[in-house]
């Protein structure tokens, strides 16, 4: 062990506070995610160099998209958590499944959750359903930073044990120094997965319908495979098989599914 570790940063997980009424840093992430993400998505909509003669949402339907979007995350995020995370705590409490407020969301639970309304607002307005996927994978890194530093003010998913000078002791945990995963996480799945996807957007790959889409599903599963490497596995599930995370479970068929989806856009853009 180190001989000293980086004190944790004790930032009061309550941003703003009214009465009774309380904002917390977590809440106010989602809202930073989907504010932006949606200011940077009506732009590279309007962009008509950037996708050709792809059929894509208009910058005014993206206003009514990002609803569908924003509700599909939460809905499947949390549902995905109960599910994936802890089915037996929530088959004997099925109230606190619908207690949002208390956290537990899942990133996979999230993203089935946000495909099934880009897929019912392609639906309602006849539009193509994977320049759409695009469109929102283009801006998706933007909340997945946001909401690990979220994790990482709530002092929350903190990293496993370790003996690297950085390492920091994590009030909600232990005594033990351990990894900030939640930083490594908000570096991988936020700002590299974010340039990867801008460099596809801004070199064409929105005119190979999903191009943009397959490539940040295998992105976002390789940053976080690595990412679990170091966090520590939530405490009511701990390790499975073979040292895997239920992370890591979770984001194997979504690589498999990304590197599929990026071989037939190519393969329909040389028919094309």
């Amino acid at each position: 062990m180190p001989l000293f570790a980086i004190p944790f940063p004790m930032i009061d997980p309550i941003a703003v506070s009214v009465g009774p009424l309380a904002v917390r840093w977590y809440a106010l992430a989602y809202v930073a995610g989907l504010l932006i993400g949606w200011w940077l998505a009506k732009r590279i909509a309007a962009n008509d160099a950037l996708w050709g003669a792809t059929r894509r949402p208009t910058p005014l339907e993206v206003d009514d998209l990002i609803l569908w979007v924003a509700f599909g995350v939460i809905l499947g995020g949390r549902v995905g958590y109960v599910l994936f995370y802890n089915p037996l705590y929530y088959l004997d409490n099925p109230l606190e499944a619908l207690q949002v407020w208390h956290g537990g969301m899942s990133f996979h639970g999230g993203l089935a959750g946000a495909a099934l309304g880009i897929i019912l607002f392609a639906r309602s307005r006849t539009l193509p359903a994977l320049p759409i996927f695009d469109l929102c994978s283009a801006v998706a890194p933007i909340g997945l930073f946001f909401g690990r530093v979220a994790n990482f003010i709530n002092g929350e998913l903190f990293g496993r044990v370790t003996d690297v000078p950085w390492a920091m002791v994590f009030p909600t945990a232990d005594a033990q120094p351990r990894h900030p995963s939640q930083l490594y996480q908000a570096a991988l799945e936020g700002l590299a997965l974010f340039v990867l996807v801008q460099v596809l957007v801004r070199t064409g790959a929105l005119k190979r319908p999903g191009l943009v889409g397959g490539a940040f599903l295998a992105g976002y599963a390789v940053c976080r495979i690595v990412g679990e490497e170091f966090r520590e596995p939530d405490a009511q599930i701990g390790f499975l098989p073979g040292g895997l995370t239920m992370g890591m479970v979770l984001s194997l068929p979504m690589l498999a599914l990304g590197v599929v989806v990026v071989v037939l856009a190519l393969k329909r853009a040389r028919r094309a």
